[in-house]
């Protein structure tokens, strides 16, 4: 995704926190902590893109498949851990590739700041010492912009993350303008979104896209959305911006 379609940045709740940019080929990634940190952002993506790549060289089924993958115990971490949140949602492991990527900038750059907010794609890691609300964009349904997710920092380190069939590159079979998964691991909740977005079609599926996060362990709340309806499961504070 370019850079020029990421409207929804401008939604994240960043007051106080300085902006860092850094993209390294198809990771074009935001970073909001109490100072700039380019360069520890960009060298820690650099070495888990090539990881990633090194190890896809090698066994292209990884990033081909869209059924859950089981690697060698000496695959990279992020391998293993997109392959992880890949089984628990059902999905292929590239699904989880974005939220894996900002759970692994955001986990090594909380030692240079108390607060780090990593999005990747629509895809966000989120630790904080203070209230932070993460706007909806959800294409041209006209809940987009207008609501947000508030998050509490106890609740953090936390994964937001969100899928759409209306919006954006990512594969997904579903039509869903929004589906948005909060989870312990950031990793989890891309899966997960992909997951229950595949089945969203229309308004009457949101309740069937609702079960299939039931099923899913370890997720915190589910939103999805579908042209004017909207459903929600689990703990999600919703409020309007």
């Amino acid at each position: 995704m370019k850079t020029q379609d990421f409207k929804y940045r401008k939604l994240i709740s960043g007051k106080g926190l300085v902006r860092s940019a850094v993209i390294e080929k198809e990771s074009d990634i935001l970073i909001l902590a109490e100072k700039a940190l380019t360069e520890p952002a960009h060298e820690i993506l650099k070495k888990v893109r090539k990881e990633l790549e090194a190890y896809i060289e090698k066994s292209p089924k990884f990033a081909k498949t869209f059924k859950p993958y089981t690697p060698s115990m000496l695959a990279p971490k992020i391998v293993r851990l997109m392959s992880w949140a890949a089984r628990k949602a059902n999905v292929g492991p590239m699904a989880a590739v974005a939220g894996a990527i900002a759970e692994s900038v955001g986990k090594k750059l909380v030692k240079y700041s108390k607060e780090v907010i990593v999005e990747n794609g629509g895809d966000i890691f989120v630790k904080i010492t203070r209230p932070r609300h993460i706007g909806v964009y959800a294409g041209k349904s006209p809940f987009s912009e207008k609501i947000a997710i508030e998050i509490s920092p106890q609740d953090t380190p936390l994964g937001v993350c969100t899928s759409a069939g209306t919006v954006g590159h990512s594969i997904s079979f579903g039509t869903a303008d929004a589906v948005l998964v909060t989870a312990k691991s950031c990793a989890l909740a891309d899966a997960a979104a992909t997951a229950i977005g595949n089945v969203v079609k229309d308004e009457d599926t949101i309740e069937e896209g609702l079960n299939v996060a039931k099923k899913i362990k370890g997720l915190h709340g589910v939103l999805i959305i579908k042209n004017d309806k909207m459903g929600a499961w689990g703990t999600l504070k919703i409020v309007s911006i």
